[in-house]
């Protein structure tokens, strides 16, 4: 069986060579790699499930791959969560989750505030900083600089 390559489908790229060498990245973070340096201009158009189609992996094996190239930052945590969302990303708690969702609804809430909800729910001030801490780790208070005066305020 010869296979065509018709020279309009063709596509040219470049793929550093140190996802073969870094131990942490699994054959599947790897070819996530290819799969989103050999996309057209903007991997951001991409769908998840398209990535793992390409990438020949369940959904849930390219959302872990992303996961580790995001925490080796060989991709932007904003095109992950583009992709993922913060409610399929299994790295973060309901709590963290939670709160997320309501500070996206309150960008301007201040600590103060957050305690004086969290007496509502039993929670105290220690899991709000701790949900506070998951969401700066995990890359959810980039692009929230109210949250992040939160955390260091």
């Amino acid at each position: 069986m010869t296979t065509e390559i018709i020279p309009g489908n063709v596509r040219n790229f470049t793929v550093s060579t140190e996802i073969f060498y870094n131990q942490s990245l699994d054959i599947y973070s790897q070819m996530i790699y290819i799969v989103l340096s050999s996309s057209t201009t903007d991997s951001a158009s991409l769908t998840l499930d398209e990535v793992a189609k390409k990438g020949r992996m369940s959904t849930k094996l390219a959302m872990k791959a992303m996961q580790e190239l995001v925490n080796e930052q060989l991709i932007p945590h904003k095109l992950f969560r583009k992709m993922i969302g913060e409610f399929q990303d299994d790295r973060l708690s309901w709590a963290a989750k939670g709160l997320l969702t309501y500070c996206k609804e309150h960008r301007n809430i201040t600590m103060p505030e957050l305690l004086a909800l969290s007496d509502q729910s039993g929670e105290d001030e220690n899991s709000i900083r701790k949900a506070l801490m998951e969401l700066e780790r995990n890359g959810y208070l980039e692009d929230f600089t109210e949250l992040n005066k939160l955390m260091h305020g």
